[in-house]
């Protein structure tokens, strides 16, 4: 009988810093196979990845990862609480044992903060900050705990989703080592950078600078492929922006506040999406926020779309151990497990995740999901 730890990821790309995470969920959980529920071509931020999410699975496989399952569209970009809502349901049906990720403050105590959490409160109703602040500094009054470290958010995230469902996985979070998760500048004194600094470096041309932070694999892909960027999809987004009337950009998923209108404004003046973001950008809306609002735009996403839970396992590919699990777990699942994707598989199941696949298909000329396959390693 195999074990399985659940690994929620986006790989933006695999780094030393998730391969050292890799080692320590299968250390200190002793599990025979891991499981990555990876983000597909949009991440929870609101950004395109770097690389579409069959290069980035095929990176994972590489470097040790058994199976890897995508976190569907209507989960992956969203806050952070819905986010790992899906990742955990995914991880518990796909009948892990644990569920590990990366924490700050691996030490902190979820359950109390789960038990402390806002029910009803009129300061939420603040208009002048980020919800996310407010949420923080709640939890801080009532606990003592300052959840304000992205990893941490996660990893409550992660916790609560885990206990809403009757708790069915074990939590390992591990120790982040290196930089920090936000930190944009490459950490010299080791082996291990941050994402973010990885990708700034990246955008900036400066590719031989990362070589020391990411497996070899990786770091061929950087050499060899395009790198999918915000700037490729800004035309697009533009064109929806100044001529989608207002009415349609109203019912837009998350669009709220009467924003619409400063989006269509700012989206007829700006030169660039770096400066469409700049001219958004209010006290109350974090550039987060808006990138997620910009995507749902892209791909037309309505509440409707987007406020469902997980209802299939798309496999995206497995090694021959992971094989193996599937064969043992499959009749045990209590969702669909899709493997092939024909016209009736997106309508009924993945038209968010092809929708949001086929815009990376227009700038890199890869199908994303007809005539694609698990990959097999």
């Amino acid at each position: 009988m195999l074990h399985a730890v659940g690994i929620v990821s986006e790989y933006n790309p695999f780094h030393n810093g998730h391969l050292y995470h890799l080692q320590q969920a299968k250390v200190q959980t002793g599990a025979d196979v891991s499981i990555a529920i990876m983000s597909g071509n949009w991440l929870q931020r609101g950004e395109p990845a770097i690389f579409d999410k069959w290069q980035r699975t095929k990176l994972a496989l590489d470097n040790g990862i058994d199976i890897v399952v995508e976190l569907p569209f209507f989960s992956a970009v969203q806050p952070s609480h819905i986010f790992a809502s899906g990742a955990v349901t995914l991880a518990a049906d796909l009948q892990c044992d644990w569920l590990s990720f990366g924490a700050e403050n691996p030490s902190i105590d979820y359950q109390e903060l789960i038990d402390n959490q806002p029910r009803h409160d009129k300061s939420f109703k603040q208009f002048d900050r980020p919800y996310p602040s407010i949420f923080q500094d709640y939890l801080f009054k009532k606990t003592g705990i300052r959840l304000n470290q992205p990893n941490d958010m996660l990893a409550f995230g992660y916790a609560n989703a885990n206990f809403n469902l009757g708790a069915p996985l074990k939590l390992v979070p591990v120790k982040r080592i290196g930089s920090g998760h936000n930190d944009r500048q490459i950490d010299s004194s080791s082996s291990i950078s941050s994402g973010s600094a990885i990708r700034t470096a990246l955008l900036a041309g400066n590719s031989t600078a990362v070589a020391r932070f990411v497996p070899t694999e990786t770091q061929e892909l950087i050499q060899a492929q395009q790198l999918m960027t915000w700037d490729q999809f800004w035309p697009m987004l533009r064109f929806e922006l100044v001529e989608t009337p207002i009415d349609e950009l109203h019912n837009i998923y998350q669009m709220t506040e009467g924003i619409e209108y400063r989006l269509k404004r700012c989206a007829i003046k700006a030169t660039s999406f770096r400066d469409f973001l700049r001219l958004v950008k209010t006290k109350r809306y974090t550039y987060t926020r808006i990138q997620r609002l910009c995507t749902y735009v892209l791909v037309h996403a309505y509440p409707q779309d987007m406020l469902v839970k997980p209802s299939y396992i798309r496999l995206l590919g497995f090694s021959r151990n992971g094989q193996t699990y599937l064969n043992q777990v499959k009749k045990q699942l209590s969702l669909p497990l899709i493997t092939k994707i024909n016209e009736d598989v997106v309508q009924d199941y993945i038209e968010m995740d092809f929708k949001s696949g086929m815009l990376f298909q227009m700038i890199n000329q890869v199908s994303q999901d007809f005539y694609k396959h698990p990959i097999i390693h």
